[in-house]
């Protein structure tokens, strides 16, 4: 009992003190403003989450740009079979979910791996071959993660990557944010050792004033909901980081790996370059979506 007690506990309490320190120095810090981007005629843009917060901005913004568009929804309870109904449709999504309740998504993955990373994970690999034709040298085709820094407090299990022991909603989604930074990692270490024309970044948003925080407890949703109409910052703020990402010209080819936040290029937490994990991650992933 007290052993539960302590793995529920516990991950909460990092979690809030590392949103507090995130805000702390977002508070003391000007928010990163999008410069001039270029036109984006004739080319396909797959935003997951884009009916709300800042995938909305980012749908907006491509579009203004002259970019097609296809958004993905953000029905959690959904499993799989929606990402590749997305790919089907593409070649003739999903948004992210924090501290949801203890649940499966229809494949009967724990919700915050199965749509933080597992449903990012199977949307990239089936359409990353269409991904390797589209690009060319001098204009890479880009696969951007959005993340959280909450994945600098996450550990991977992977003998439990449900959560089945000892279940936080907090933990699950630190390690569901974890698993996609490692994923982005690997998968550009593998596209530029395969001399593909194609690139990986994650990009931490801050903290940002979307529907992401409606599962919080009831008490400190109240508090939340407050504080960040005063201190967080806008969609269209949260989106300037990921439209950086996805547009930049500076971030051409191999320079578009990586972690970013703000614009600028950071470290991301060191199990994020253990290749022992990410080799034994990106297996198990493949094995659990029945793609090896």
């Amino acid at each position: 009992m007290l052993a539960a007690a302590r793995a529920c506990i516990l991950p909460a309490i990092r979690l809030y003190l590392l949103g507090l320190k995130v805000l702390l120095v977002q508070l003391f810090s000007s928010p990163f403003r999008l410069p001039a981007m270029p036109r984006q005629d004739g080319k396909v843009v797959i935003v997951t989450g884009g009916g709300s917060g800042i995938g909305y901005e980012v749908v907006r913004h491509m579009a203004r740009l002259g970019a097609h568009v296809i958004i993905g929804g953000n029905d959690e309870q959904k499993g799989l079979a929606a990402i590749r109904r997305i790919c089907e449709e593409y070649r003739e999504a999903r948004a992210g979910v924090m501290l949801v309740r203890e649940g499966r998504t229809e494949d009967g993955f724990e919700q915050h791996f199965g749509v933080n990373y597992l449903g990012h994970f199977l949307l990239t690999w089936l359409l990353l071959d269409t991904l390797k034709d589209s690009g060319k040298c001098g204009q890479y085709s880009r696969v951007v993660h959005v993340s959280s820094s909450a994945h600098r407090i996450g550990e991977i299990r992977l003998n439990d990557l449900n959560s089945c022991r000892n279940y936080s909603a907090h933990a699950a989604y630190c390690c569901s944010k974890l698993a996609q930074a490692v994923f982005s990692s690997q998968l550009h270490q593998e596209l530029q050792s395969g001399g593909h024309p194609l690139s990986s970044c994650a990009v931490d948003p801050g903290m940002v004033n979307t529907a992401l925080y409606r599962h919080l407890w009831t008490p400190l949703r109240l508090a939340e909901s407050a504080i960040a109409r005063l201190l967080f910052r806008t969609p269209a703020e949260g989106a300037a980081a990921v439209l950086h990402a996805a547009l930049s010209p500076a971030l051409e080819g191999e320079r578009g790996g990586g972690y970013w936040a703000d614009g600028r290029r950071e470290e991301a937490a060191p199990l994020t370059f253990d290749p022992e994990l990410r080799l034994s991650l990106w297996e198990t992933s493949l094995r659990l979506l029945g793609l090896q």
